[in-house]
């Protein structure tokens, strides 16, 4: 893929406290593992999470002496005129460019999305983050309008395939479904389903609510780098497993499963 125009991955959602950041790491990481050239790009200059993730990876790397998985990455601080050349830049020879974009209203945040080829938009499965791309009735929970984001990324959609004639393949991700609570998840899920049709996102599961993933910042490793974790539980094997399906989920070009074990 690398002689073809990079493929543009960008995580948006203007709410924060969605795992956006953290799938965003783990899906260039699972890139990276499967032998894809990729970079990951963090529009978030302030938090710096993505950023400071593979800061640690690095670091974890030297103190082991150990190779692993590691797209190139970069941190953009600059003025919103620069942004395009830089991200033409950073995905010049890659197969894949990760874009994690601020939690928050943000006019680079909002070009990038216009620039993806793949828009994922994680939210947790609750009618609170549903609120940013519509509206339900509080009595039967039937969608009532779309909201601000959903009508934003609609006509962004609309203009990229007048222009290019790309149609930007909208992924809605569902982290930290609650299990115990099946009613509430039935009502998420039915409320997405009816917005879809009506929008053209696509809905996938994403990761669940795990300490693992949390614990796993201050190395930089991540679920895929089985042979350095230690023993693993039942739920690391099962947030592992989450991990895999989601990104086959992305349904991106050349790319059928991440591989399970980083390189040694």
């Amino acid at each position: 893929m690398a002689s073809q125009q990079a493929h543009y991955i960008v995580f948006a959602n203007e709410k924060g406290g969605t795992g956006k950041s953290t799938t965003a790491v783990h899906t260039a990481v699972a890139l990276s593992a499967m032998g894809h050239s990729v970079g990951i790009l963090d529009l978030d200059p302030r938090q710096r999470t993505v950023t400071r993730y593979m800061e640690n990876r690095v670091e974890t790397m030297k103190r082991r002496g150990i190779t692993l998985p590691l797209p190139q990455f970069a941190v953009f601080d600059g003025a919103e005129t620069e942004l395009d050349a830089v991200s033409r830049d950073m995905a010049q020879g890659k197969d894949f460019l990760v874009v994690d974009t601020p939690g928050r209203d943000d006019p680079n945040a909002r070009f990038m999305a216009t620039r993806a080829n793949t828009l994922v938009t994680p939210m947790n499965d609750s009618f609170v983050d549903f609120d940013l791309i519509g509206q339900v009735d509080a009595e039967t929970f039937k969608v009532k309008r779309l909201s601000f984001y959903s009508e934003l990324i609609f006509e962004a959609r609309k203009t990229r395939a007048k222009a290019d004639g790309i149609s930007i393949d909208w992924v809605v991700l569902r982290n930290r479904v609650q299990h115990h609570d099946a009613k509430n998840k039935k009502r998420v899920g039915d409320a997405l389903t009816e917005l879809s049709r009506r929008v053209g996102f696509r809905v996938i599961p994403g990761l669940s609510e795990r300490v693992i993933f949390r614990e796993l910042f201050p190395s930089g490793l991540t679920l895929l780098d089985k042979g350095h974790l230690g023993d693993l539980g039942f739920s690391h094997i099962a947030a592992r497993q989450e991990l895999r399906e989601m990104v086959a989920g992305f349904a991106l070009p050349d790319v059928v499963e991440p591989t399970e074990q980083s390189a040694a």
